[in-house]
Formats: structure tokens, C-alpha cells, sequence
């Protein structure tokens, strides 16, 4: 089953262009990892200053091994300037459905 990690990053006001360069620049980190699957970053529509990213993994061994890693310290600091607060939830995903136009465009 797949292991999902959700990210809520509040970024300084004024900083946002720049957290998502460094966020795009330092993406393949994470995509290298053998138990990637992949990832998504989305700025909220409701609260300015606030994104979330998603990672999807093979399992949580596979993502605690890349959270352990030089690559994740190295990785997480070049965020961090950016970042004003953040909290991380994991979650197992259960069932996923697609919905009538993903079906379409398929």
C-alpha cells in the first residue's frame, strides 16, 4: 500500500516565488529515491504564505530510510530559510478512484 506524507509549510511573506524555485530545484532529491512515487507541491487557496506538499512512497520503510539520509538533511536545509512553520502528517492510502475526467483524459 502506498505511504503518503503531507508537508503544511507556512512560508515568510514576500518569499514565496523563491521557496518554490529552491522546492523545484532540489524536486529530483526525492524523485531519486528508489521508493518515490512521486510528489506534488500546491499553495493553498484560502491562507496566503501556505503550501503543501505530498509525497507518495512505495512503504514507510522506504521513506523513513530517505528522512534518515544525508540527502533529506541537505535537502530540508535549503527549505528551511524559507519557511516561517510547518507540520508533517503520514498517512497509509487506502482505496483511490478516479474520477469521471481523469477517466476522460485517459
Amino acid at each position: 500500500m502506498t505511504f503518503r506524507v503531507m508537508l503544511r509549510m507556512e512560508i515568510h511573506p514576500g518569499r514565496e516565488a523563491e521557496f518554490e524555485q529552491a522546492w523545484l530545484d532540489g524536486a529530483d532529491v526525492i524523485n531519486r529515491q528508489p521508493a518515490n512515487l512521486g510528489q506534488w507541491l500546491s499553495r493553498s487557496a484560502e491562507e496566503t504564505g501556505v503550501y503543501w506538499i505530498v509525497s507518495d512512497w512505495t512503504d514507510e520503510p522506504g521513506f523513513r530510510t530517505y528522512e534518515l539520509s544525508d540527502e533529506h538533511l541537505v535537502h530540508r536545509s535549503r527549505l528551511h530559510p524559507y519557511r516561517a512553520a510547518g507540520t508533517m502528517t503520514t498517512m497509509t492510502l487506502l482505496h483511490s478512484l478516479d474520477g469521471a475526467a481523469a477517466r476522460v483524459a485517459a
